[in-house]
């Protein structure tokens, strides 16, 4: 186990300069992550992770799975959880090494849309992410997966929206079609509360939709209004992302607004009149641990 417990904290801070990255710069923080994954205090347990897999077969069986449109393929990974954590590592170190090939990873595993740094964005949140916090418990652990009790996810999704209604009953409709209960936070009863405080009343909702309408307009002073989001729907994204986390939040952008420069680094899905904003928000649901079948979908 390495000495130097810092090393994990710039594993991470590299992870979240990838986040952050855009597609001049994704390659340095990528390139950085895994030079510290080389460390040579990590040689050992990468050696054992890695011993007898073969990355290039993966991908091909991977491959195998594409039925028509992009992202509709699906990653073979293995039953044992060593063999996954070792084919992410080289999967990583692929990356690094060919930084396009992250980028057509993306589009075929994980389509968001076609602006390339959307698929780029998506590798980093279900593949580089997961691996960064299950890497560092295998090393710290000495080589073992202990398990874990696994607490039921609950299938209540809150959703959160402004003055398009049809947005907000496609999303309702569609999560109920995939097995979600969707809450629809501005039809709880209000009973003198808050939105946090009906937030708090119902604890157990583990994942959050915003959908954000151009139903407002807005900007500096003297110059031309541009549409926006309501300012209560921002202020309810804020919230959730602060206590949900990022990875359990999907924001859905429907037509054409001023997105906040303090979001810069969230990654939006455009709810576009076709089905890609329903993958991209199984895609999300299925990340933070829910159990989807996404041919169903498309």
């Amino acid at each position: 186990m390495p000495n130097d417990l810092d090393l994990f904290t710039q594993i991470n801070n590299a992870v979240l300069d990838l986040q952050a990255a855009h597609f001049q710069s994704y390659e340095r923080p990528l390139k950085k992550l895994v030079r510290l994954l080389r460390h040579e205090e990590l040689e050992e347990s990468n050696e054992t992770l890695t011993k007898g897999l073969d990355l290039q077969s993966f991908l091909v069986e991977s491959e195998k799975t594409q039925v028509g449109r992009a992202g509709s393929a699906a990653l073979a990974w293995p039953d044992n959880p060593e063999s996954t954590l070792g084919l992410t590592l080289l999967l990583i170190e692929k990356f690094a090494e060919e930084p396009h090939y992250m980028a057509s990873f993306g589009r075929t595993f994980f389509y968001s849309g076609p602006k390339i740094m959307l698929g780029i964005n998506a590798v980093t949140r279900q593949i580089v992410i997961p691996f960064a916090r299950d890497y560092k418990i295998y090393v710290t652990n000495k080589g073992v997966i202990s398990p874990k009790f696994m607490v039921p996810i609950s299938k209540k999704v809150f959703i959160v929206h402004g003055h398009d209604g049809e947005a907000r009953e496609s999303v309702a409709r569609f999560l109920t079609v995939i097995g979600f209960e969707p809450i629809i936070l501005h039809e709880q009863a209000n009973r003198g509360r808050t939105v946090i405080e009906k937030v708090e009343a119902n604890s157990d909702i583990g994942f959050a939709v915003v959908i954000l309408t151009p139903d407002d307009e807005g900007g500096r002073k003297g110059e031309v209004l541009e549409p926006r989001a309501r300012q209560n729907v921002l202020l309810e994204l804020g919230y959730f992302i602060g206590r949900l986390g990022r990875d359990r939040v999907c924001a859905l952008k429907r037509g054409t607004l001023e997105i906040p420069s303090d979001f810069a680094g969230v990654v939006w899905e455009a709810m576009d009149s076709g089905n890609g904003w329903k993958l991209a928000l199984a895609r999300e649901l299925k990340a933070a641990g829910h159990q989807i079948d996404l041919n169903r979908i498309i």
